[in-house]
């Protein structure tokens, strides 16, 4: 099977994005990615999230799940996995922040047998960007991952992932909220394999916005790396 033939199967957690999710989906469908799977995993919204769904985003993608009750990002992620058939998967979130006219960028090494797993590093080849709190988070959570995993990772905590679906869905995943991140990246490195990094846009939104991530999930997320060091 050459790389034009092969399925990317796109996993969009998301939780009260009835804003923005059929703007994402939209998106999602435009990007220049031929064979797409797109998976919605609904992490038990309490705003319309859940209408919008049925009503405007059902038609358009190839399966929608909901979680009974709210479990965190990681849990819809590891519901997202086990659901998906592409040969390749990749993760998007139901915000704004990232461009799935980015994809081939990221996808591309492993559509062509060269590379496993890639990230998008959104630092790789720009100014970093968002609340100085943030960035300065994600500049020590990397690097402290990097120091157990022996990776050269410029942005552990990106949401552009992408895997191999036979090696995604191999890894016993865990973590329920954000501490996915260090947890995957841990684990995918005591499999053996290098994460290749490629540069990719983002376009931070603010906790107004509705970003959720906190000062916990940091808190978290340094406890997961020591964990699976």
């Amino acid at each position: 099977m050459n790389s034009e033939e092969k399925v990317l199967s796109i996993i969009i957690p998301c939780y009260n994005e009835e804003s923005s999710i059929v703007s994402i989906i939209k998106k999602v469908l435009e990007s220049p990615v031929k064979n797409k799977e797109i998976i919605v995993v609904d992490d038990c919204s309490t705003d319309g999230t859940g209408k919008v769904l049925e009503e405007q985003v059902r038609p358009l993608v190839s399966k929608i799940i909901y979680h009974k009750i709210n479990m965190g990002k990681g849990a819809a992620l590891r519901t997202g996995f086990q659901a998906a058939t592409g040969d390749v998967v990749i993760i998007q979130d139901a915000d704004m922040e990232y461009d799935p006219n980015e994809y081939p960028k990221v996808v591309t090494p492993i559509f062509e047998e060269k590379e496993s797993v890639v990230y998008g590093s959104r630092f790789l080849e720009q100014r970093r960007k968002g609340y100085l709190a943030n960035r300065m988070a994600n500049w020590f959570l990397t690097v402290f991952s990097n120091f157990f995993t022996h990776e050269r990772l410029t942005d552990m905590e990106t949401c552009y992932k992408a895997f191999r679906r036979d090696i995604i869905q191999s890894v016993d995943l865990v973590e329920n909220r954000f501490g996915f991140e260090p947890e995957i990246t841990a684990k995918i490195s005591k499999k053996g394999i290098k994460i290749k990094e490629v540069p990719i846009s983002y376009y931070p939104r603010t906790n107004e916005d509705g970003k959720k991530i906190g000062f916990r999930d940091g808190l978290r997320a340094l406890y997961v790396i020591w964990r699976y060091r």
